[in-house]
C-alpha cells in the first residue's frame, strides 16, 4: 500500500520516495532555531512552517483573547444582533434551522444553549429530516414554522444557496438571518434580512475558514456581548466559552483547516469537552469506554462524530440534538444507548452494501482492469455511500464512485422520472485528486464538489448510464496531465523503536489537536524486524504487527487491514521500513502506547 501524500513546502520536511525506496532527509533543524524546545518539537514546528518563538507560542499556546477576532468584523453581524435583541425584547418566536450533520447539529445545540443562558423561552430548533427533506431550507418546513407563529428564522450551516426559500419565508412575514460557511451562489446570496458568511466577497472578516458551528458561535458571542452591554440580559463573563465544546466538536468534525481562529476554537473546544457537564456526552463516552477527561481528537473522529451522524443517516437527526441538549440523566442514557445502536446498525448496512459492491465488481471486472470503480443501486442510501466508498478505495487502491437514491428521490422519480437526481459519494484511494476527475466529466453531473480525497455528486436519472464512461475518460485526461507527479510520503522525522515512549508522546501531544492543516506527525522507523503478525478484534478485521529492534519491541496496528495489504511479505524475521504515527489507546481504564501503521516498505 503506497499512500501518496503531497510534500509540504518546508525545508525541514523529509521525504520517503516509494518508487525508488529511498529516504531524503532535506535538512537538520539546528539548535539556533527555537532553542527553547526539544529537538523533536523543534523539528515538528519547523516542518509546519513555524520558525520563530512568537509563532511557536501562538501555535502551542493559543491565547483566547489575543487570537480570536471581533465578531462584529463580519458583514451584517450588527444588523443580525440588533434583530435578535429586538425579537427577544418583543417576545417574538425564533426558530433555529440547522443542518443535520456534525456541523449543523452542534450549531443548533449552541443556539439552544445561548437562549437558555439568557433566559429566553420563545424559541425552537428545527432540524430537517435527511431523507425526507434533504439539505437546506424547504417550503414545507417554512409553512410549519409560519403556523407556529415564527417571526425570525436563523440558519446554521445552510441557507446560503436557498434563494427561493428565503423569498418564500419573507412572503410569510418571517425574517431570515443566514449563518453559513459554504460558498454563496454565482448569482448572489439570498435577499435575507442579514447574511453572515465569511466567504462573501465583501466580508472583511480576517479568517475565511470557520465551519458552520464556528460561524454560529461568533454570532452567539456577539449576541452575548451586545445584550449584556445594553442590559437586555445579564450573563457571567466568558459565558460564550462554555459553548466552545459544540463549536470545537464541529470544527474537528467538519475537516476545516486547524489554523488561525479554528485552532483556537479546537484547542479550547477540547478543553471544554473534557470537562463538559453535558450529561448526554458523558453517557455516550461511558458507553463507548472513553475517559472523557483524556479525550482526543481521534475519539471525536472515530467515536463521537459517527454516533451523531448515525442519527441522520439511519434515523431521526433530532435524537442526536436531544442527546447533546438534554439535562435529563434518564433521557441522556436512553439516547446514548440508542445512538450507539444506530451506529452499530449503520456499520451492518455499510458492510452489506460493501459486500454487494464487491460481488458486482468481481462479476463485472474480475481482473480489476479498470483504474476506477463506478457502480450504484437505487436501493442504496446516499448518506452511507461515503463510508462504503472509503472502504473500497482503501481496499482496491483506486478511486471509487458510488451512487444511490434517497427516499425523497424515490418520490420525485414517481412524479417526474426525468427530473430525479441520483446522489453519490466518491473517494480517491490512490492519491488522485477526485475533484479534478469530476471537473473533466462535469457535463454528466447536476452538481459535484469536495476536495482532493473525497467528494459528492448528483446525476440526472437519465444520464446515470453514461457516468462510468465519462469518469474513465476524465481519469485518463487527468492522468495524462499529472503523470509527472512524484509519488512521495512526507515524513516528519526518522526515529528508532526505542523512541516510542512517554517522553516522545508528550512532545508530540504539544502540537495537538491534529487535523486538516495540522496533520498528526508521521515517522519513519527504518529496518525494523517483524516479530509477529496476527489479526484481532471482532471478526478478526484488524492487523497487529509486533516490531523489534535490538532490545526494543513495539506494537503496531492498522484497522480494517490484511497482512497482504502492503504488497510485501510480512513474515516473521523480515526487516521492513515502518512509516507510522504514535497512537495512545485508553480503553476501560487501560492505557497503551503503540504505533498506527501507515505504510510498510521492504
Amino acid at each position: 500500500m503506497k499512500k501518496l501524500v503531497k510534500e509540504k513546502k518546508s525545508a525541514a520536511k523529509n521525504v520517503w520516495n516509494s518508487k525508488t525506496k529511498t529516504y531524503a532527509e532535506r535538512s537538520i533543524v539546528g539548535p539556533d532555531i527555537l532553542p527553547e524546545f526539544s529537538d523533536l518539537v523543534r523539528t515538528l514546528l519547523v516542518s509546519r512552517g513555524i520558525e520563530t518563538s512568537s509563532e511557536a507560542e501562538k501555535f502551542l499556546n493559543p491565547d483566547y483573547d489575543l487570537h480570536t477576532h471581533d465578531p462584529f468584523l463580519m458583514k451584517d453581524m450588527k444588523k443580525a444582533v440588533d434583530r435578535i435583541l429586538r425579537a427577544i425584547e418583543n417576545n417574538e418566536r425564533i426558530a433555529f434551522f440547522t443542518d443535520y450533520d456534525c456541523d449543523g447539529l452542534p450549531a443548533g445545540v449552541l443556539f439552544h444553549d445561548l437562549m437558555k443562558k439568557i433566559g429566553y423561552q420563545n424559541f425552537e430548533n428545527y432540524i430537517p429530516h435527511r431523507h425526507e427533506e434533504g439539505f437546506g431550507l424547504n417550503m414545507e418546513a417554512i409553512d410549519k414554522l409560519f403556523s407556529r407563529d415564527v417571526k425570525l428564522m436563523i440558519t446554521a450551516d445552510c441557507g446560503i444557496t436557498d434563494v427561493v426559500e428565503v423569498e418564500y419565508a419573507k412572503e410569510k412575514g418571517i425574517d431570515v438571518i443566514i449563518t453559513d460557511h459554504h460558498l454563496p451562489p454565482a448569482g448572489g446570496a439570498p435577499r435575507a434580512y442579514a447574511v453572515i458568511n465569511i466567504k462573501q466577497e465583501d466580508c472583511e472578516y480576517p479568517d475565511k475558514n470557520l465551519c458552520g458551528a464556528g460561524t454560529a458561535w461568533k454570532l452567539a458571542t456577539a449576541v452575548l456581548k451586545e445584550g449584556n452591554e445594553r442590559k437586555k440580559f445579564i450573563t457571567n463573563p466568558g459565558a460564550e466559552k462554555w459553548l466552545l465544546d459544540m463549536a470545537g466538536l464541529a470544527t474537528l468534525s467538519d475537516m476545516v483547516p486547524l489554523s488561525g481562529e479554528n485552532r483556537v476554537i479546537a484547542f479550547y473546544g477540547m478543553k471544554v469537552l473534557r470537562r463538559s457537564p453535558r450529561v448526554g456526552l458523558s453517557k455516550l463516552f461511558r458507553n463507548a469506554g472513553i475517559d472523557q477527561t483524556q479525550l482526543t481528537e481521534e475519539d471525536i473522529a472515530f467515536t463521537l462524530t459517527p454516533r451523531i451522524n448515525a442519527a441522520s443517516r439511519m434515523g431521526v437527526p433530532r435524537d442526536a440534538f436531544d442527546l447533546l441538549a438534554t439535562a435529563d440523566h434518564f433521557e441522556a442514557d436512553r439516547l446514548a444507548r440508542y445512538l450507539n445502536q444506530m451506529n452499530d446498525e449503520r456499520k451492518v448496512v455499510v458492510a452489506t452494501i460493501a459486500r454487494e459492491a464487491r460481488k458486482h465488481l468481481h462479476e463485472r471486472d474480475p481482473e480489476f482492469t479498470k483504474p476506477l470503480i463506478v457502480m450504484g443501486n437505487p436501493d442504496w442510501k446516499p448518506s452511507l455511500l461515503g463510508l462504503v466508498a472509503n472502504s473500497l478505495a482503501e481496499e482496491f487502491k483506486r478511486p471509487v464512485f458510488l451512487w444511490g437514491r434517497s427516499a425523497s428521490s424515490h418520490e420525485d422519480a414517481e412524479s417526474s422520472k426525468h427530473q430525479a437526481l441520483l446522489k453519490g459519494s466518491c473517494r480517491s484511494g490512490n492519491g488522485v485528486n477526485i475533484v479534478k476527475i469530476m471537473e473533466r466529466a462535469k457535463h454528466i453531473f447536476a452538481d459535484f464538489g469536495g476536495h482532493t480525497m473525497a467528494g459528492g455528486f448528483s446525476v440526472p436519472h437519465e444520464s446515470i448510464h453514461l457516468l462510468e464512461e465519462a469518469l474513465l475518460q476524465g481519469y485518463e485526461e487527468f492522468q495524462t496531465t499529472a503523470s509527472g507527479e512524484a509519488e512521495v510520503i512526507s515524513i516528519d522525522k526518522r526515529l528508532l523503536l526505542s523512541d516510542v515512549n512517554g517522553d516522545t508522546y508528550r512532545d508530540i501531544e504539544k502540537l495537538a489537536p491534529f487535523g486538516v492543516g495540522n496533520p498528526k506527525p508521521l515517522f519513519l522507523f527504518p529496518h525494523v524486524k517483524v516479530q509477529s503478525v496476527r489479526m484481532f478484534g471482532k471478526g478478526n478485521l484488524h492487523l497487529e504487527v509486533m516490531f523489534e529492534s535490538d532490545s526494543n519491541s513495539v506494537k503496531g496496528i492498522s484497522f480494517f487491514t490484511k497482512p497482504d495489504a502492503y504488497g510485501i511479505d510480512l513474515n516473521e524475521g523480515e526487516k521492513v521500513n515502518l512509516i507510522a504515527q504514535f497512537d495512545k489507546s485508553i480503553y476501560r481504564g487501560r492505557t497503551e502506547l503503540r504505533l498506527r501503521i501507515i505504510d510498510l516498505v521492504s
